[in-house]
């Protein structure tokens, strides 16, 4: 089983500020949002785990004595006594064994939170301050839970074992059961003197804000994680983490399609027939189009590196512009003319069957996702 301290990459008599350092570094690093390497995910569980061992004062501790998964442990790979055999069954351990009391200090759950970004957002990432409502340390007993000046006493009832005794009667003989001791509800010590901010839970409900930068290509129902940003947990614990669940609210103009923007531009039949050049605001400034003497509805017009940015990295997608050429409904006397004349002299032909064609709009989408 792999060291916790070399896990990290810090020394055995390493601060808790040094541990915490540690694992943020690492986390940036192997975190799966930023490294989706399998080889990375099975680290970053590993240095999960490890953090959440060394942060904790009382895990650390049986941690360096050779208990709970240490490499420096006694009979740790292989199977425990006969009396492992009997607590599993009986609770106690023939009497010998008796579970260790319960700690206050918990990790705290995760939070989950969802922000709604423009599609201009998601085309270049944006930066957001988010207000979590969430547990936070509590800053007159700071996590001890108890009134300042005061501290834990051992339970009377349990002596700080967690557990009481008792003998039951049963076709084996006598058997010494442990249970959790109700008095001080399995921690081993009772709290006489509650903090009053908190009431004893080493934590308050408040308000604070959560700075971070979301990447340019996210889409709806995408989930980043940010480790630690969670509420903390009982009698001041490890922090959960915080999701945050991205929505995309709809554009009226531009759509979008993997890594490409779409749009649709209204050509007059006269710029349709002689060309012309149109100035499009995109999502990051304005951009001269060509439109092509000729063009017909449903064509498309591209323009490269105009899109979105992809969210693991790379080149941006285009901005294709499919093209609806507008037939005028409505025209004067002389506008009809000028069309009659063109008519005869272009001699076109009338009105006929041809090859079956999908639907402009269907067409449209077709050549635009092609």
């Amino acid at each position: 089983m792999a060291d916790h301290y070399e896990v990290l990459g810090v020394s055995r008599d390493a601060s808790p500020e040094e541990i915490k350092k540690a694992y943020r570094r690492l986390a940036r690093e192997l975190h799966p949002d930023v490294n989706p390497g399998e080889d990375a995910s099975e680290r970053f569980k590993l240095v999960t785990h490890a953090y959440d061992v060394l942060s904790d004062p009382e895990q650390r501790q049986r941690y360096d004595m050779g208990g709970d998964g240490s490499p420096f442990g006694a009979g740790g790979a292989g199977f425990g006594g006969f009396g492992d055999i009997f607590e599993t069954f009986f609770g106690g351990g023939g009497g010998a064994r008796v579970g260790r009391p319960r700690s206050r200090r918990e990790r705290g759950q995760d939070a989950l939170v969802r922000v709604t970004l423009d599609l201009k957002d998601v085309v270049f990432g944006t930066h957001r301050d988010i207000e979590v409502d969430t547990a936070v340390l509590c800053e007159t007993c700071d996590g001890s839970c108890c009134q300042p000046g005061t501290q834990p006493v051992t339970c009377d009832i349990c002596h700080g074992a967690g557990h009481v005794q008792r003998t039951v009667r049963s076709l084996l003989g006598n058997v010494v059961t442990s249970q959790p001791c109700t008095t001080c509800q399995g921690y081993g010590t009772t709290i006489p003197y509650p903090c009053a901010t908190c009431l004893g839970q080493g934590r308050v409900r408040a308000r604070r804000t959560v700075s971070v930068d979301i990447p340019g290509g996210v889409e709806t129902g995408l989930r980043l994680q940010l480790p630690g940003s969670g509420e903390v947990g009982p009698a001041g614990g490890p922090h959960g983490d915080l999701y945050l669940e991205v929505t995309v609210a709809h554009d009226e103009i531009f759509s979008r399609e993997g890594d490409d923007l779409l749009a649709t531009l209204e050509v007059s039949m006269p710029d349709a027939i002689l060309g012309s050049t149109a100035t499009i605001t995109s999502l990051d400034g304005d951009v001269d189009l060509e439109v092509r003497a000729g063009v017909q509805s449903g064509d498309v017009l591209t323009i490269k590196g105009r899109g979105i940015t992809p969210l693991r990295g790379g080149n941006r997608g285009d901005l294709r512009v499919g093209v609806q050429v507008v037939t005028p409904t409505k025209l004067g006397p002389r506008e009809r003319a000028l069309i009659e004349d063109f008519a005869k002299k272009t001699k076109a032909p009338a009105p006929q069957l041809a090859q079956f064609h999908q639907g402009l709009f269907s067409k449209l989408r077709d050549r635009l996702r092609g």
